[in-house]
């Protein structure tokens, strides 16, 4: 069967606007009101801002074979067991009669401060999958093939996103590929070494300056860490779990009509 990526290039460009939208409605609504956060906090504090890409997502999942999939979006259904911890908080999961199908996180990143942001963000990232595969290992999810564990990160196409960044490491060199990266660029890296040490089944980092609240524009910085490959891939993921499901249907249907012929013949 073939996939179904379900318009999702329209879809990404009406969530990017949803995206930048919100925040700004959320912005003016704390100006209103005379409770102002600071800097671009008051444009977080207002919300599901990435709710757009998690709709597109609950299309991938009905367009390729898995309408009657549990999805968790309530926070209090959205947490699963950890190695390290005893619980992790995700922004989607998705259950197949029983079985964990997928996880999936949905970040943004706005400036002016992307420095540290970047860091916490990576730190977030890669402590969240090595406690989701050690548990996952331990059996924390039953006896279930490997879900799909999906990273998607939208950072804000401005100067300072785009600008080269010096590293001083006084003792030992910054690996190559980190020489002089823009923040933009880390984030490509990031997902791209995420997904080649298996942490990620995919990642991807999308850009998009705020003017796009207008046409929903942005980019991707290459074909491993596009939105594309990771629309493409979790697609693939569901098509499976719907192909096992009807075997594994089909299967239970031939057990019983051969149990109720053995009846039969008794």
């Amino acid at each position: 069967m073939a996939l179904n990526l379900s318009n999702y290039e329209k879809k990404a460009r009406d969530s990017v606007k949803a995206f930048w939208g919100n925040r700004a409605a959320a912005r003016q609504k704390q100006v209103e009101s005379g409770n102002i956060d600071q800097g671009e906090r008051a444009a977080v504090t207002g919300g599901k801002n990435m709710d757009g890409f998690i709709a597109l997502v609950l299309d991938l999942i009905k367009a390729n074979g898995l309408p009657k999939a549990e999805i968790k979006r309530v926070r209090q259904a959205l947490t699963l067991p950890g190695f390290f911890r005893p619980t992790k908080l995700w922004d989607l999961i998705i259950l197949n009669q029983g079985r964990l199908v997928g996880a999936l996180e949905f970040k943004s990143q706005v400036g002016p401060s992307f420095g540290n942001n970047f860091n916490n963000r990576t730190e977030e990232a890669l402590g969240t999958a090595l406690d989701f595969w050690t548990a996952f290992r331990e059996g924390a999810f039953g006896n279930a093939p490997r879900p799909f564990l999906g990273w998607l990160m939208l950072v804000e196409d401005a100067p300072a996103s785009r600008s080269p960044v010096r590293d001083a490491s006084p003792n030992f060199h910054v690996f190559p590929d980190f020489q002089n990266a823009s923040y933009a660029d880390r984030y490509k890296i990031l997902c791209d070494k995420m997904v080649k040490e298996n942490l990620y089944t995919s990642a991807t980092v999308l850009l998009s300056p705020r003017s796009a609240v207008n046409d929903g524009r942005f980019t991707s910085m290459d074909e491993i860490t596009s939105l594309k490959t990771f629309v493409t891939t979790f697609a693939g993921h569901i098509a499976a779990e719907a192909s096992r499901l009807e075997n594994n249907n089909s299967g239970k249907a031939k057990l019983r009509k051969k149990r109720s012929k053995a009846r039969i013949g008794k």
